[in-house]
């Protein structure tokens, strides 16, 4: 797994990131981690770990200003979860289903750039089953109009019946 970036945070409360050496903000590394890194922000005097406290900062933000992920009723049932005896149990459930989420949106993205690359495949192997089915149709087809067709013929044509021929005695004269 790849260690996650560093983020320094300084007494003036500014966040510095060491890997590209340049200031940052809070903003800054919400699109990190929205493009799959990870981060950890650390005290620059304490070494002390305060990545939580800062992604509940980048959370606050964007449920404040953004657009909001979690309802009240949400915000409430998690409250209402701290200092209960399953609370663990609600953690472990959150992650699992943040965890299936994800997966889940990896998986149609990836269909969705399969679909992508080669846009026709579908409609040609569609085009490919019509045309064998279209085949199959065509041919059962012609052989019930023509259930004789390329066998040899069993009926001989029918000779004309005989032409009655008059009796002498009443021949015309």
């Amino acid at each position: 797994m790849i260690p996650p970036r560093v983020i320094r945070k300084y007494a003036n409360r500014r966040l510095y990131d060491a890997t590209a050496s340049r200031h940052v903000t809070l903003e800054d590394i919400r699109r990190l981690i929205a493009s799959g890194e990870r981060v950890q922000v650390v005290d620059d005097r304490s070494g002390e770990d305060l990545t939580r406290a800062v992604l509940l900062q980048i959370i606050a933000e964007q449920e404040q200003f953004g657009s909001p992920v979690l309802s009240v009723q949400l915000l409430e049932g998690i409250i209402r979860f701290y200092g209960n005896p399953v609370q663990d149990m609600l953690s472990r459930y959150l992650e699992q289903s943040l965890g299936t989420v994800m997966q889940q949106q990896r998986s149609v993205q990836a269909q969705m750039a399969k679909a992508m690359e080669a846009p026709l495949a579908p409609l040609a192997e569609l085009t490919r089953q019509n045309m064998e089915m279209w085949s199959r149709m065509q041919a059962q087809m012609l052989a019930a109009l023509n259930p004789h067709a390329g066998a040899p013929s069993e009926a001989a044509p029918a000779e004309a019946p005989p032409t009655p021929t008059p009796p002498d005695d009443q021949s015309p004269k």
